[in-house]
């Protein structure tokens, strides 16, 4: 299979094959993302649809000095902050001070990405989070970009990278455990099949 700046020039000369294969190959990828960024799938379809209509408008554009995953990426960030701007939708943020964190970082994602029962936590948990750090971590622990990659992307800094993933981490750890104190609590009251209201 031909790799991504063969796909690419064989789109300038033409092909609609090509544009098949190269969208067919990140249609998913660039969905979870989306998905990840707005948590509706009806609203991530749209954009995910909008987001390869402005890759084929913009291929063109791409110079093969950077990843091409990484320039579609960029366009996929760049598309879902002007859909929070042209709705004037405002992310809540949390403003509270970052929480010292005792345990080592590498345990705190175990933690959060790998417990599989927590998922939907996750999901909740990450939405209070501002939506820089939110950013960060998906790019890192869903689509296992590198902290570069990242900093291209969000036309930052490593080390700005660096903390916003720490400090998303920890924010993620205090609310997920906080999460799980309150169904333990629950749960010895016996009011675990009970339903609210």
């Amino acid at each position: 299979m031909p790799d991504d700046q063969e796909l690419v020039r064989e789109i300038l000369s033409g092909s609609e094959a090509a544009m098949e294969v190269l969208t067919r190959k990140y249609y998913r990828p660039i969905f979870a993302f989306v998905y990840r960024k707005v948590g509706e799938k009806e609203i991530a379809y749209d954009l995910t649809q909008e987001i390869f209509i402005k890759m084929m408008k913009k291929i063109h554009t791409y110079s093969n000095k950077k990843k091409f995953s990484s320039w579609l990426f960029m366009i996929a960030l760049n598309h879902c902050r002007d859909y929070w701007k042209s709705n004037e939708f405002k992310r809540l943020s949390m403003q509270t001070e970052l929480q010292d964190i005792q345990q080592n970082e590498q345990q705190q994602v175990s933690y959060i990405f790998e417990n599989k029962e927590t998922r939907e936590q996750i999901k909740q948990a990450m939405e209070s989070l501002p939506e820089y750090q939110k950013e960060a971590l998906i790019l890192k622990y869903f689509h296992q970009m590198k902290i570069k990659e990242i900093a291209e992307l969000t036309n930052s800094n490593a080390s700005t990278v660096k903390s916003r993933l720490k400090q998303g981490i920890g924010k993620l750890a205090v609310l997920l455990r906080k999460e799980e104190g309150v169904n333990e609590q629950i749960s010895k009251r016996g009011y675990g099949n009970r339903r609210n209201p």
